[in-house]
């Protein structure tokens, strides 16, 4: 009987011991970041728009547009609701329309609409490029170091780079894939807008030159290929 009693003291002293020692740990209060940045990765998805097009071009089907990249975000006042962006990015465009490519014997790219003038049916014709962009953004919101959802506004402009453009043509007549053709700007800006509430935001890019060179030509209208594009679509932020 003794031994139970010192078994029983034993044990009740550990358990009001463990159960003090518990009520001394202080609860860890929530750490607030005030030297917080916001929306350092993106991600979007666009609806590409030719616009400027030549006599008798148009598009023909769905053109779709992939962009991601990492953004400095540089916060300018105290609060750090206004900031400036600095970015690296990738995006993949793609165009399906009408305007025909083919090389001649000497690899030299000529370029004509598939209109009514010709006697064949085709089921795609589209070219798609890959470039390296460079975003620069002003940037407004209404965030705080507490919150995660909030609104926005974020004006820029943005450079890219082509570093792979390709076009694609299937048809009666057979099928011709051509890469890095030479008459596209490899040198491509323009501005951009995204303005949304947390996770959804609207994306515009607005092109500011063409995207083929001066020289270029379509082969029956004899017009200069000035044609550009506007984006539409939602582009997602991730701290």
């Amino acid at each position: 009987m003794k031994t139970y009693c010192i078994l029983f003291f034993i044990i009740s002293f550990g358990f009001s011991k463990a159960c003090f020692s518990q009520g001394d740990i202080p609860v860890p209060s929530k750490v607030i970041d005030s030297l917080y940045k916001e929306d350092q990765f993106y991600l979007g998805l666009t609806y590409n728009i030719l616009v400027k097009l030549p006599t008798g071009v148009k598009q023909t089907g769905f053109s779709l547009g992939l962009q991601g990249g990492f953004i400095k975000d540089i916060p300018l006042n105290k609060r750090r609701n206004i900031a400036i962006g600095l970015g690296i990015g990738y995006s993949y465009n793609s165009y399906n329309q009408n305007i025909g490519i083919i090389k001649d014997d000497s690899n030299e790219a000529k370029y004509f609409v598939l209109d009514d003038t010709y006697e064949f049916d085709y089921t795609k014709n589209n070219f798609y490029q890959h470039a390296i962009e460079l975003p620069i953004e002003f940037r407004w919101r209404t965030s705080t170091p507490e919150s995660y959802r909030f609104w926005r506004i974020y004006t820029g402009f943005k450079v890219g780079y082509l570093f792979s453009n390709i076009s694609n043509f299937k048809g009666e007549v057979g099928s011709l894939r051509y890469n890095d053709i030479d008459g596209f700007n490899d040198l491509q800006y323009g501005l951009t807008l995204s303005a949304g509430y947390n996770t959804w935001n609207f994306y515009v890019y607005y092109a500011l030159n063409p995207m083929f060179n001066d020289d270029v030509k379509t082969a029956l209208k004899g017009e200069r290929i000035e044609m550009s594009a506007i984006k539409l679509g939602l582009i997602f932020y991730i701290l």
